[in-house]
């Protein structure tokens, strides 16, 4: 039992990350679609290397400098994964007009003017509000974000259908089915870490998720019809940037939360 979720969870690592894990773990629909469960305990362990990096920067250079190489060691630990899927999103849904038509672009692996534009705003905004928020709190927003941002997509995978075809599917393999056990052990891994690490701080960031995932997912089923792996992407991303305003909402007018 605990072996079987031990290679569930480094299942998990192997999908998301560029770590190396054993050769034994194996790999396939079926068990990834079981790892699922553990995709925000993945966001856990992104956020706490890109918070140890924010960290030792910090010790030496300005908070903007130890910002942006914290999200470097992310996006490097992880290789562009969500970002890519963000890119993807943004020209699919900002180039095609029909359903066939953004899925088709989605698919394409050149980055479009759409693509290059959302990136760079979405990480340009997180940059933004991360640098704007104290530093003795941000190693601890940092792993809340991450963990919690990839708990929501699982939201997406639960109650929409995924509309790639057969093929495209095989070729790019990506989880296509919930169980609502799965989902409730990814909400203990996304939500319990936030709650611990930042208390009260972390209500506006997990209540600001919710409906900014509904909003995207019924943007998804009236575009295309369900999600892709590439709009789960941009969940991630769009998300994570909602968790860190809404502790900013709380520590802009409290100054007295500053000091940690």
């Amino acid at each position: 039992m605990i072996g079987q979720e031990i290679r569930l969870l480094l299942t998990a690592v192997q999908y998301f990350t560029r770590l190396p894990v054993p050769a034994w773990i194996g790999h396939g629909p079926a068990q990834l679609n079981q790892a699922a469960r553990y995709f925000p305990a993945v966001g856990v362990l992104v956020g706490s290397v890109a918070a140890l990096v924010l960290w030792l920067a910090a010790l030496v250079a300005p908070l903007p400098v130890a910002v942006l190489l914290s999200m470097m060691a992310g996006i490097l630990l992880t290789g562009g994964f969500h970002e890519d899927g963000l890119a993807d999103s943004c020209d699919g849904f900002g180039g095609g007009w029909q359903r066939e038509d953004v899925l088709r672009i989605m698919k394409d692996s050149r980055l479009g003017s759409f693509g290059a534009l959302g990136l760079f705003l979405v990480l340009g905004l997180k940059a933004a509000l991360l640098m704007a928020l104290p530093l003795a709190w941000l190693p601890a927003i940092l792993v809340a974000a991450h963990g919690y941002s990839r708990w929501l997509p699982m939201l997406l995978i639960w109650r929409l259908d995924y509309v790639r075809d057969e093929d495209a599917a095989k070729a790019k393999p990506m989880v296509q089915a919930m169980a609502p056990a799965s989902l409730i052990i990814g909400a203990a891994c996304g939500i319990l870490p936030a709650l611990l690490l930042l208390h009260d701080l972390a209500l506006p960031g997990l209540l600001l998720g919710l409906p900014l995932t509904v909003l995207l997912g019924l943007y998804c089923r009236k575009r295309i019809g369900g999600y892709t792996g590439d709009a789960l992407g941009a969940v991630q991303q769009l998300t994570e940037i909602g968790f860190y305003f809404g502790c900013g909402l709380i520590l802009w007018h409290n100054p007295g939360m500053a000091a940690g």
